[in-house]
């Protein structure tokens, strides 16, 4: 009984080797084992420099009997209508008043926030005005408050 060349592979399980070349499919699979490597040795060093990042002498801080000290939360405003009209807070004040009533509520901390609320249909001309006296009154942190959702700053918004 004579063998073929086909019969010769079939005989050794079907599996058919090419002598000299070798012929592999393409890795399909990304290596990840050197990025857990890395990353590896990158926690490792975070992890051992992170206690020596602490700003600062260490001290040991004294201790006293005296609480916290107590933040006043409420803002103080100062709201402009339409029409010119001042307030301090909800109360009506005179333009020549808004300064020394100021001052007299914040005391002696010249860097609390000051709150400006203008309508959008009052004067710039007032605005300005109220904003110079409270910057020549001394207070450093003068912010004006604005709502949300107007036109943006860029594109076709300007041509309305």
């Amino acid at each position: 009984m004579a063998l073929s060349a086909h019969d010769a592979f079939s005989a050794t399980g079907g599996s058919r080797r090419r002598r000299g070349r070798r012929s592999r499919g393409a890795l399909a699979e990304i290596n990840v084992t050197p990025l857990v490597d890395v990353m590896l040795v990158l926690l490792i060093i975070f992890m051992v420099s992170a206690p020596l990042l602490t700003v600062g002498v260490p001290v040991e801080l004294p201790k006293t009997e005296a609480g916290a000290m107590e933040d006043d939360s409420e803002p103080v405003t100062v709201s402009i209508r339409a029409d010119g009209s001042l307030f301090i807070q909800e109360d009506p004040v005179p333009f020549a008043g808004m300064a020394p009533r100021l001052r007299a509520m914040v005391g002696e901390n010249a860097a609390k926030p000051i709150y400006v609320r203008a309508d959008g249909r009052s004067s710039y001309e007032v605005v300005a005005q109220v904003m110079a006296a409270l910057a020549a009154s001394g207070f450093t942190s003068i912010n004006l408050i604005t709502d949300t959702g107007g036109p943006s700053s860029g594109g076709d918004a300007r041509k309305r």
